[in-house]
């Protein structure tokens, strides 16, 4: 019997007009270039207009990663959208899509894990293809953080972006997925939250950090272990973009070269569940990820929720 896999044959992204540097925040919060460099990394974000919600984010991401992967919305089968910033609490963020992309067929659904989100989306989108209840799933990370942020907070304001990216997870038989593992500790949810009002996001960021870089470290060698490979039959390594302290610190934990880490927080900032799916289509563009390269991909949310995959591309 051949064995079906899930394979990713599409991707696409979006990210809002407007950039908003750390030059430009140093003149509306008590900050600077060098202080927010020096702590995460991030030079710049995309901020979305007033009238820009997940929904349009995720459906211009949408439609890059089904041209990419050649098909049409009489092809997509099914929907899932991570997200933490829905654009209405109900219908789902993914219905909404669903709705402006034309899909008529099939079924959509969102999935919360915070920074984790694509993560888990991508974990139950391999099972249905596994399963053989859908044939081409479109999964998608779309989040506009700067509604959640307080800007007057310098401690969370300068780290956050919005934007959308998207995947075609199809069946085939030629190796995709490979391995998904995901987790969570519900005893962690006040470390990292939103305040109900007002809606502001808090964290106590040191407490993150270490447990983050631990955990994060953790699952990447219990991925290689699973699949009874090294860390050296590793092309890409594509984490949650979320600080490169936290980045270039779990590359050292499982002793990885920085050359194969794909790294854009520094342009993107923390975009929540769409960083990976950012990550990912920006890595496919610019020429780093080839036909056949073996990619781990790992997130760490609120939560606190974390996952990882290990796929062939």
């Amino acid at each position: 019997m051949t064995n079906l896999y899930s394979k990713i044959i599409g991707s696409g992204s979006y990210l809002p007009e407007k950039i908003l540097t750390n030059h430009d925040l140093a003149k509306i919060v008590d900050t600077s270039h060098d202080w927010i460099f020096e702590r995460t990394g991030i030079e710049q974000r995309h901020i979305a207009s007033k009238n820009e919600s997940s929904v349009d984010m995720a459906y211009k991401a949408s439609l890059k990663a089904m041209s990419m992967a050649q098909l049409s919305s009489n092809d997509i089968d099914m929907i899932i959208v991570a997200t933490s910033t829905p654009e209405r609490k109900f219908p789902s963020t993914a219905v909404l899509l669903q709705n402006s992309l034309k899909v008529e067929q099939g079924f959509a659904f969102d999935i919360n894990a915070a920074c984790t989100g694509f993560i888990y989306a991508l974990d139950v989108a391999d099972k249905y293809v596994r399963a053989k209840v859908a044939k081409n799933i479109l999964v998608v990370g779309s989040e506009k953080m700067s509604s959640l942020l307080d800007w007057k907070d310098r401690n969370t304001c300068v780290l956050f972006g919005d934007g959308a990216g998207a995947v075609i997870l199809s069946e085939s038989t030629a190796p995709g997925v490979l391995s998904t593992n995901i987790g969570s500790n519900g005893s962690y949810k006040d470390l990292l939250t939103v305040n109900i009002d007002p809606e502001f996001i808090e964290m106590k960021g040191n407490d993150v950090f270490k447990i983050a870089v631990k955990t994060m470290g953790k699952l990447a060698v219990s991925t290689l272990e699973k699949n009874n490979i090294t860390i050296d039959q590793v092309d890409w390594l594509i984490p949650h973009q979320a600080n490169s302290r936290i980045i270039n610190a779990i590359a050292k934990k499982i002793s990885l070269p920085s050359e194969k880490v794909i790294l854009t927080v520094n342009k993107h900032g923390n975009t929540s569940a769409a960083s990976i799916p950012l990550a990912f289509d920006d890595a496919y563009h610019n020429g780093s990820l080839k036909k056949g390269n073996l990619i781990m991909l790992e997130a760490f949310g609120a939560g606190f929720t974390w996952g990882s995959v290990l796929l062939k591309f």
